[in-house]
């Protein structure tokens, strides 16, 4: 394909992400002429290392550890071995079929171009946005920004002299490691410590903050450290990684106390950081916050009329689904996108959704709105909120299962009968969760829940009888565990 098949676009979406390939195929579903340019592989993080390998590999890990405790429900296994390679190609397999599917779900795409390649913009041609990938050049009206983010790697004394793990590169092991050190005790690092050590790693996740998930409230982070002690994970907290130094094939990591621990791999889950410094925003003035994060007004806008920020760049929500989501806002409110389909669509502003999410550790952890921390919050500055909390080890349901770590928490408007949040830790939380998210999305009181007839036995049956013990959050003698 050459300079003159590229040059004049519509549309140009920068990353293919998940709201990339559902975006491009509308767009040009409604006779748009759309470039989708992706430098790496299309699906962007969530296809390719996010959720389509992890949550394979978490099956895997998954079976290894119902056959590991098979004798507590009655199943006698004398004997198993853990096929590391059969895992990972179990999951490779999963990842390269999702995104074929993609690739020829593009490519029989009417108006949508794939182009491979690193885009940054160069400028303007009067009213257009050029945009340069590699020696090839095209111009667009208007572009949306998918480029997502990349792991955030912390400064720490001998840590590249070293070597270490991302999130990315964990994923091609080709061997088990023996002992997996993990430095950070959020989503991704809980996630995959509990992963590698139910495929057979010893597993350390050291903590430089006072508990693993940190966001979530006290009680929650410390049932995900009770489960994960369980297992067999050593959790360090309030732990700082002074050094690192390689002796052989160990690491070796010292801590700020001068305890050293020694492990075969290092996974760095630190955080994350956008994607935004390799496309030039600045030729086109488009502003960024201190960390490199694209800020734009409800309906996705940033600061530059014909460009849009979608996904994780956004800091609207670093999930798959808002970055899903973000599409269809796009969609509701761009001129010339209107349909009947676009017209179903929920929430035509990002201010309007409420965040909502899930940590795929076993129990997994589902959240939508507000926890305990920000009622108490809210009841501070005056609101009237009512809070309920129920453990899992009381249902019925996680009894027979042996699923009894966790709770439930519903946090409700005590003025206007809505939801404003849920935590659901624990069997099928991040399934259960969806039920509380769509029912605030139809803006009904939680009086109509109470009215619902579950099915029995299920864990969500029991929403109705946690919201008969709704109580008032009291601001100022309220307990954050109570």
């Amino acid at each position: 394909m050459n300079d003159s098949d590229l040059k004049q676009f519509d549309d140009v979406i920068i990353g293919s992400g998940q709201a990339a390939p559902s975006l491009a195929v509308t767009l040009g579903s409604h006779g748009r002429n759309v470039a989708l340019v992706e430098g790496n592989a299309l699906g962007g993080s969530c296809v390719n290392y996010g959720c389509t390998p992890t949550k394979t590999l978490r099956k895997s890990a998954r079976v290894a550890h119902m056959v590991r405790n098979a004798g507590s429900f009655g199943v006698d296994v004398p004997c198993f071995t853990v096929n590391f390679a059969a895992a990972m190609a179990r999951m490779r397999d999963r990842v390269s079929t999702s995104r074929g599917g993609l690739e020829q779900w593009l490519a029989s795409s009417k108006g949508v171009t794939p182009i491979w390649g690193w885009a940054s913009f160069d400028g303007r041609d009067g009213d257009r946005f050029k945009i340069r990938i590699g020696d090839r050049a095209i111009t667009a009206g208007r572009v949306f920004l998918n480029t997502g983010t990349r792991p955030f790697i912390p400064s720490i004394p001998g840590l590249a002299e070293s070597g270490y793990l991302d999130n990315v590169t964990l994923l091609d092991l080709s061997e088990l490691p023996r002992h997996l050190i993990v430095l950070g005790g959020s989503y991704i690092g809980l996630e995959m410590g509990q992963i590698f050590r139910r495929l057979g790693s010893d597993v350390t996740i050291i903590e430089a903050g006072p508990d693993v998930a940190s966001r979530e409230d006290n009680d929650v982070s410390e049932a995900v450290r009770n489960f994960l002690d369980a297992e067999g994970i050593r959790i360090l907290r309030n732990s700082a990684v002074v050094k690192i130094q390689r002796t052989g094939a160990s690491r070796i990591v010292e801590l700020g106390n001068g305890d050293r621990i020694e492990g075969s791999h290092i996974l760095i889950a630190t955080g994350r950081l956008p994607n935004t410094d390799r496309i030039a925003l600045e030729s086109v003035g488009v502003e960024t916050d201190e960390r490199g994060y694209v800020p734009t007004d409800d309906h996705l806008r940033t600061n530059v009329h014909g460009i849009w920020a979608l996904g994780d760049i956004n800091k609207r929500g670093a999930f798959t689904h808002t970055s899903y989501h973000d599409h269809e806002i796009v969609l509701a409110s761009i001129s010339g996108a209107a349909s009947s389909k676009v017209a179903l669509y929920q929430w035509k502003s990002a201010a309007e959704r409420p965040q909502t999410y899930a940590m795929f550790t076993d129990p997994p952890l589902g959240r939508v709105g507000m926890g305990l921390r920000e009622a108490k919050a809210a009841a501070n500055s005056g609101r009237r909120i009512l809070v309920a909390t129920h453990q899992m080890a009381q249902i019925s349901r996680a009894k027979e299962e042996s699923e009894t770590f966790g709770l439930i928490r519903l946090v409700v408007d005590a003025d206007t009968d809505k939801f404003l949040g849920a935590t659901v830790l624990g069997f099928n939380g991040d399934e259960i969760i969806a039920i509380i998210s769509n029912f605030m999305a139809s803006g009904s009181s939680y009086r109509i829940m109470q009215q619902a007839l579950p099915v029995h036995p299920t864990v969500a049956e029991f929403l109705p009888t946690i919201l008969a013990k709704l109580e008032p959050v009291h601001a100022q003698c309220m307990q954050e565990n109570a």
